[in-house]
């Protein structure tokens, strides 16, 4: 006897129910990598792209925190101040153009030399910038070590022109700077560059300075010798 009541066979779509895969399935775990990986070159990717902070300097030029800009010629590049430049403080900003020659980048390398020199060159810059001395010398000092060449021969620059602007008051401070000088006047490429710089600081410095140099360099000769 039928009950009257039929039951349907469930369809396969009924039956299976359906979910999304991932198009790329991740595993249960990921095993954690193994020290050796950092010598495996299998595991090194050489094109990966490493973003390093800016320095200091560079995060302030571009927060505009330096009155001068770079500004491109066709023939020659050049500064364009915000202000005049004997209306800046050399305190702090002598410093920071001086914690620039560091840099290794345009346009901060040609900002930070061009800055510092004519920043020396304002009305009063030796009254301005001998009060500074005993920050500026180390910072000098840390450019004159610098391994990069360009960084010492900015550093270098920066010295002479330092020295020009305040003279004898350099003295007290020199022997810090002297042993760099001295490394590198044993480098051929130097030795010229060097020399000619430590004569351009008896010049400036006076008689007194010519002692200075030969405790710590020997075989200067000087320049009225």
């Amino acid at each position: 006897m039928s009950s009257g009541i039929q039951i349907k066979p469930k369809t396969a779509v009924q039956k299976t129910k359906t979910t999304s895969l991932p198009c790329s399935p991740e595993p249960a775990f990921k095993p954690l990598p193994k020290p050796s990986d950092k010598l495996n070159p299998k595991t090194i990717d050489p094109f990966r792209a490493y973003s390093r902070p800016p320095s200091a300097f560079a995060a302030l030029y571009a927060n505009g925190g330096i009155p001068c800009r770079l500004v491109h010629g066709s023939v020659k590049h050049r500064l364009q101040w915000e202000c005049l430049p004997e209306t800046v403080p050399f305190d702090p900003l002598l410093l920071i153009l001086a914690e620039g020659l560091r840099e290794t980048k345009h346009p901060y390398t040609f900002v930070s030399k061009e800055g510092f020199k004519e920043l020396l060159m304002v009305e009063g810059a030796t009254e301005k910038a001998i009060p500074l001395l005993p920050r500026l010398v180390p910072v000098l000092k840390a450019a004159l070590a610098h391994s990069d060449d360009e960084v010492f021969g900015r550093g270098l620059d920066a010295l002479v022109q330092l020295s020009a602007v305040i003279g004898p008051s350099l003295n007290d401070h020199l022997k810090h700077l002297l042993t760099n000088l001295s490394r590198r006047l044993m480098d051929k490429k130097f030795r010229e560059k060097v020399t000619v710089a430590l004569q351009k600081l008896e010049q400036y410095g006076g008689k007194a300075t010519v002692a200075i140099i030969k405790s710590k360099i020997p075989t200067y000769c000087s320049i009225s010798s």
